[in-house]
């Protein structure tokens, strides 16, 4: 028997894997779910008085979400700092800048609680100043090697409640935190299960003030969450490790991560356009953040995979938002090179986009998905037409971007369902430089 798309860990007799799990934080959902976090908090442990931060940026504090939160929580006996000082795609040096305000208001005890407030990036920022907090040290302690030093947490701190105010990261419910490596310009991930918030409130009011392009971007990012969760490998394809510590988080997808998969693609789906369009429209926005929630149960615990893993070399690079980067790559990356995998769940993949498949076979039913796909991006009319349009990147730097991807994406490459090297992702990137032509 053979497993060439392994994602165990180290070498062993060639057992295949019989068990998977899930793991999520407490899962708090519904408009003006906001008036519950007290509660929350409560449910957790954490005791009236308590000293909590509120993680955030400037922009959530200027729009008056920040504020919300303060009130809520000092109308409940808690007390509350802000740190405002998050910034789009963290950096190394932004989260030692957080972690700076900690140790200076609070030495190295910190805080009782966090909440991390605002769209993944924000989440992130929360979620890696709370566990360097707990664990000591810095963040390159804690991401893998050559980058970092690899260490591996062993504890996830005071209570952590992240409340997302965009309806695609998936990072209120990640074992992730992404951060950038300026001086390397690659993105590098702190990975553990300590690294997860306990809880997660989502209200669909706090996505309101989200302009129509973000609304759209962080849109396919969770579409991306729950296309890819849903045609990856699956979890007994896979070796089982002798060690259930050494289980991946992304771990391939499963009976439990496929209904979320489909559910999720079928809430985006249908309300994107609406929230886009009409960003008001709090039942689409609902349905949204609903979507977005199930796409990333799904897609972050199958594992994202290539789409995500040529992703980060871009963002990182050219400074994209990372939807608008996963819209560009998803024809090329998830559709036209994965379908070649497993062409009859792509062509129900096809399905569940509202295309009429009859007479179709799985390969032309992929290539309508790909059709389809790209309609919608259309139709949403503020996301670029291909990495050209996205960054002005042209064929010439492919070379790099396909290094790039290769050497320092492993832990999602090896999640994708096809193998790839290097020319695969070089002939991708290509791919994707143009979807479509005006």
């Amino acid at each position: 028997m053979e497993y060439e798309r392994s994602v165990s860990a180290p070498s062993h007799e060639l057992s295949p894997e019989t068990v998977w799990h899930i793991q999520m934080p407490q899962i708090r959902f519904g408009r003006n779910a906001t008036d519950e976090l007290a509660f929350q908090l409560h449910d957790l442990g954490v005791d009236e008085g308590a000293h909590g931060l509120i993680v955030t940026d400037k922009n959530l504090a200027n729009i008056g979400h920040a504020g919300r939160i303060e009130d809520h929580l000092t109308e409940n006996e808690f007390t509350v700092d802000i740190y405002d000082g998050s910034e789009r795609e963290p950096s190394i040096s932004a989260i030692e800048n957080c972690l700076e305000f900690v140790r200076d208001e609070k030495s190295e005890a910190g805080y009782n609680f966090f909440v991390g407030l605002g769209g993944g990036s924000c989440l992130d920022t929360a979620k890696a100043t709370r566990a360097v907090i707990a664990n000591g040290g810095s963040p390159l302690d804690y991401i893998a090697e050559p980058t970092g030093e690899g260490k591996a947490l062993d504890e996830s701190g005071p209570p952590l409640v992240l409340m997302p105010t965009t309806a695609g990261t998936g990072a209120e419910i990640s074992p992730v935190a992404i951060l950038s490596v300026a001086e390397k310009d690659i993105k590098e991930g702190i990975s553990s299960n300590h690294i997860r918030a306990d809880a997660a409130v989502l209200d669909p009011t706090l996505t309101t003030t989200l302009p129509p392009d973000l609304t759209a971007k962080t849109a396919m990012d969770a579409l991306g969450h729950a296309m890819e969760g849903y045609t990856t490998h699956e979890y007994d394809s896979l070796l089982r490790p002798t060690d259930p510590a050494e289980r991946p988080v992304y771990a391939g997808r499963t009976p439990l991560t496929e209904m979320f998969s489909k559910k999720a693609i079928d809430l985006l789906s249908n309300n994107v356009r609406k929230a886009v369009h009409n960003g008001d429209n709090l039942e689409a926005r609902e349905n949204m953040l609903q979507g977005a929630l199930f796409g990333a149960i799904a897609g972050l615990t199958a594992g994202a995979s290539l789409c995500h893993a040529m992703a980060y070399p871009v963002g990182n690079k050219y400074h994209t938002y990372h939807g608008e980067t996963i819209a560009v790559l998803t024809p090329a990356s998830t559709i036209d090179y994965n379908s070649a995998n497993d062409p009859e769940r792509f062509a129900s993949l096809a399905r569940r986009f509202g295309v009429d498949t009859a007479g179709m076979n799985p390969r032309e039913a992929a290539d309508a998905l790909k059709d389809e796909y790209v309609q919608l991006q259309r139709d949403l009319n503020v996301l670029p037409s291909g990495l050209n349009d996205l960054a002005g990147i042209t064929e010439d730097e492919v070379d790099w971007l396909a290094k790039q991807t290769v050497d320092t994406q492993a832990r999602l490459l090896r999640c994708n369902p096809r193998p790839v090297t290097e020319e695969d992702v070089y002939d991708i990137f290509v791919d994707a430089l143009y979807n479509w032509e005006d």
